[in-house]
């Protein structure tokens, strides 16, 4: 048995809001969209990452994701993250810090899902 990719589904009461994370902030490019469904949704994609971002409020009202992104350079991202959307940093993580276990990290969080981006 083979996997290539873990693609996850986040859900937003607005999709604009999911694009203006996952597109406006850390730059994922759209692959697919589709608007004129029930459930409107994009297909994005990043460095061989991928994520599904659907509009449904009634699910949106029940999952609160958390993801985490591994990088080689947390440095990089942060700079250009605290540059362009300071207001998503944190507040519990708003920097890049050291962890106990070995990991520099550091987090964002809009209304919907907390992302941790973490380099080993």
């Amino acid at each position: 048995m083979k996997f290539t990719k873990l693609v996850p589904s986040v859900f937003y009461s607005d999709l604009s809001a999911g694009l203006k994370l996952f597109v406006d902030c850390l730059e994922f490019e759209i692959k697919h969209i589709d608007l004129h469904v029930a459930q409107p949704y994009c297909v994005l994609a990043k460095d061989g990452i991928g994520i599904m971002v659907f509009q449904d409020e009634q699910l949106a009202k029940e999952h609160y994701p958390e993801l985490r992104i591994e990088t080689d350079n947390i440095e990089d991202v942060y700079a250009k993250v605290s540059a362009t959307h300071p207001h998503l940093l944190h507040p519990n993580l708003s920097k890049v810090t050291l962890r106990p276990w070995g990991a520099k990290e550091f987090a964002i969080l809009d209304h919907q899902v907390g992302i941790r981006f973490q380099q080993w």
